[in-house]
């Protein structure tokens, strides 16, 4: 059985202070020996180990410890002691640690790895919440009593109506920029009349409704975010669950109807403002009247050009929907994970519209709609 070691404080009659230990300095043996040790000093000279049993790696420590700190020759130790005792002390000092710089190169293809599969992960999120969207949209349509009117139209309101002065004003002043500088470039060819053109085609068939869905995921993308994330932090959607009430019907897809429904009459009103605004502009600075710019719009915009606005912005609503409330539901963990969920829906909905609108583009010219 193994003895329990212990120290006790002798004085030679050279008049040399000794710490004599005694027992086996074993992990299993110490007990309290180190605190012991701690609050006994260091007014020592020497430690003898001759009355010491087995000492492993913790004993052996133990002792360089107190001889460190007190400045006392060990004595008495035996070889296996003393071997182990200055393996001890050889590991006894400051290891400085240099960071291996990181390889730029693999750096840079780590991120564009990281950036490349979290895209991919998150457009199969984006798909498979849009199904979920669909089956619920597929059970309401079966069964019309479970749909929330109160909600949706209360969206309608804030989607469509309270974003009736921004996107008016956004889109007056960009239909004054077009027609501005379309009016500087055509001037130089003599051909200022085209501004009616440039102004009437491009909004109707892609600024009108581009912009609008740039603002509307800016504003109500981003609101559907963090109003969603902020549910799910308090655990609310939670508890819906737990009461049977479909987060996906009751909250999701009141937001989705409104961006979908809502997008294509602020798509057309925003191209209407921006008609106006230059029409007011070629009115003022190239002496077009609005009747003739108004005639000259209803010549040279074919019908396609609207029919083109008025098929891509319930897409574009779609998106916005989808990326901000899905967006939303990922909130997990703190509070601080509404604010980037909520930037990564307005920046997911932006680049999803603009890489859709591009294949409209190149869809409709293709069919011949030009």
């Amino acid at each position: 059985m193994a003895d329990t070691s212990d120290f006790v404080e002798e004085e030679t009659g050279e008049g040399v202070s000794v710490l004599r230990f005694s027992g086996d300095l074993s992990i299993a043996t110490i007990d309290d020996l180190p605190e012991r040790l701690r609050d006994y000093g260091t007014d020592f000279q020497q430690i003898d180990l001759s009355d010491t049993g087995y000492i492993d790696t913790v004993g052996a420590w133990l002792i360089h410890r107190t001889a460190r700190d007190s400045g006392a020759e060990i004595i008495g130790a035996n070889e296996d002691a003393e071997r182990l005792i200055a393996a001890v002390s050889q590991a006894d000092h400051d290891v400085e640690v240099r960071p291996v710089p990181p390889n730029p190169v693999k750096r840079v293809l780590n991120e564009i790895g990281e950036a490349v599969t979290t895209a991919f992960s998150t457009l199969g999120g984006l798909i498979g919440f849009f199904g979920a969207i669909l089956i619920s949209l597929g059970a309401l349509i079966m069964h019309p009593r479970r749909i929330r009117w109160n909600a949706v139209i209360q969206r309608f309101d804030v989607v469509g109506v309270r974003a009736l002065g921004i996107i008016g004003l956004m889109s007056f002043l960009i239909g004054m920029v077009i027609a501005q500088q379309g009016a500087v470039q055509l001037r130089q060819f003599g051909a200022e009349v085209f501004t009616v053109n440039l102004v009437g085609r491009l909004t109707f068939r892609e600024l009108g409704v581009l912009m609008t869905a740039i603002m509307v995921a800016g504003r109500s993308g981003s609101a559907f975010a963090a109003q969603l994330g902020t549910m799910k932090l308090t655990e609310e959607i939670d508890a819906m669950r737990t009461i049977g009430v479909s987060p996906v019907e009751a909250l999701v897809l009141p937001r989705f109807l409104a961006a979908v429904l809502m997008l294509p009459l602020l798509g057309f009103y925003s191209s209407i403002i921006a008609i106006i605004g230059g029409g007011l502009l070629s009115w003022v600075e190239l002496g077009i009247t609005p009747a003739t710019f108004f005639a000259r719009i209803r010549e040279v915009v074919p019908l396609t050009d609207i029919y083109i606005g008025l098929v891509k912005a319930p897409v574009f609503g779609a998106i916005i929907a989808v990326s901000g409330c899905y967006q939303g539901m990922q909130v997990k963990g703190n509070a601080e994970e509404v604010g980037s969920r909520t930037t990564a829906a307005v920046v997911q909905a932006i680049f999803l519209v603009i890489v859709l609108d591009a294949f409209f583009a190149m869809f409709f010219s293709w069919i011949g709609w030009d």
